[in-house]
């Protein structure tokens, strides 16, 4: 039996794969988190064979929590599930210390694909994000940006980990209004007017987790 912990802060998406677990016979749940700086604790109280990870939850989150799980978990098998299909945010996940990788809009099958060959000590990338990482392989064009303040590069860091920014304001103490200053005038330095494009850039020049 493999006992699994979800990570992830949406109910709907929790019980959504308790009810594709519960068609199985060799998986089961064992625990839940909705908060990043939760899991060391479930982990510590329950046996887990594998830990189903979003990367963007409240507080600690994205690739830094990953890093974070994997030096203090030591070899706990982490399998990322995520809304993100970025070929450089998959690869920035496996580098960071995860097993495994797959999209939040893939078949249930491939999904219980990747934990089981995770569990059993491999690697797993959905299908559909190979291309996706082929066509990132080898941009690293140089970077022409503008110098960021400080805050405003915490606050890109925190949307690149697809927080929210109530999740950015309560993470770096700021209100939300404020958070939301520092957003529009880093997107008008880069010259970017939205979230997916913001995303793309931050990963493609390593501007997170720094």
């Amino acid at each position: 039996m493999i006992r699994i912990l979800i990570a992830d802060d949406h109910a709907i998406v929790r019980s959504g794969l308790k009810q594709i677990f519960a068609t199985t016979l060799d998986i089961c749940v064992v625990g839940e988190a909705t908060r990043g700086e939760d899991i060391p604790e479930q982990l510590k109280d329950r046996q887990v064979d594998l830990l189903l990870l979003d990367m963007a939850m409240p507080g600690l989150a994205g690739i830094e929590l990953i890093r974070t799980l994997r030096m203090q978990q030591g070899e706990i098998p982490i399998l990322v599930l995520s809304m993100h299909n970025e070929g450089q945010i998959v690869a920035r996940a496996l580098k960071a210390g995860a097993n495994g990788y797959v999209t939040k809009g893939s078949e249930p099958e491939v999904l219980l694909e990747g934990i089981r060959r995770v569990a059993r000590g491999g690697k797993f990338i959905d299908p559909a994000l190979k291309d996706a990482m082929n066509s990132d392989v080898g941009k690293h064009s140089t970077p022409t940006h503008p110098a960021l303040s400080e805050r405003e590069r915490q606050v890109l860091e925190g949307i690149a980990a697809g927080q929210s920014l109530g999740d950015i304001a309560d993470r770096l103490h700021l209100s939300p209004k404020t958070v939301s200053t520092h957003k529009m005038r880093l997107m008008d330095k880069l010259c970017i007017d939205n979230n997916a494009d913001l995303i793309r850039y931050a990963i493609r020049h390593d501007l997170t987790n720094r």
